[in-house]
């Protein structure tokens, strides 16, 4: 927060026309749960001491509420800066910083980390600015299948025990109809009587 101070003092005091900060791209778009990365590049010269950079970088929402990202104060970085909303989300490359290049990796985007994001880098060489905008969107959850319902055991009695009673209307229907068909018919019901007595003389 000091050296946002400062350097909002110092853009507003003077800007060196040789020192430039210029963003990689100036809108980034994402997934909520990804990873991102964020760049700026400021120039530098060969002589210049590491001891004289101070970066702020920063976040501002569309209510004008600012979260601190990513600061380094006479070439060390702050690790106490990162709190709040991006609170062990943010890794800076070290090795990019030395070559004049800011990459930021933020980490577990939110949609709440739409907004845009500030650099402001002050050298020996001069004070210079840029931003670039963020924008993050929701992914649709998929709505979870409901599983297959197995019957429950009393179902599974009860539909057993329909199979057998209608067994049972059939066997009886079966039976009703072919008692309707012998006594429909006396020629066959005489057969029958004269069948079963010409048994019992063969058995005799």
């Amino acid at each position: 927060m000091i050296c946002r101070i400062i350097l909002l003092i110092s853009l507003t005091s003077r800007v060196s026309g040789t020192f430039v900060v210029k963003v990689a791209q100036t809108s980034y778009q994402a997934e909520e749960n990804h990873t991102i990365t964020l760049e700026w590049m400021f120039t530098t010269k060969p002589d210049s001491s590491s001891t004289s950079l101070i970066i702020s970088c920063y976040m501002v929402t569309g209510n004008n509420e600012v979260s601190d990202l990513y600061i380094v104060y006479k070439g060390v970085e702050v690790s106490e800066s990162q709190v709040g909303q991006f609170a062990g989300r943010v890794q800076s490359d070290k090795d990019a910083l030395r070559e004049g290049r800011i990459r930021l990796h933020v980490t577990r985007l939110r949609t709440d980390d739409s907004g845009w994001y500030t650099c402001d880098v002050k050298t020996n060489d001069g004070v210079s600015s840029d931003r670039c905008r963020l924008n993050v969107t929701a992914v649709d959850q998929p709505e979870p299948q409901k599983p297959t319902e197995r019957p429950q055991p009393e179902s599974q009695g009860r539909i057993g025990l329909y199979v057998g009673l209608t067994a049972a209307g059939l066997a009886v229907c079966a039976g009703l109809y072919f008692t309707f068909r012998l006594y429909s018919n006396p020629g066959g019901r005489d057969q029958a009587e004269e069948h079963k007595l010409e048994n019992m003389d063969a058995a005799e």
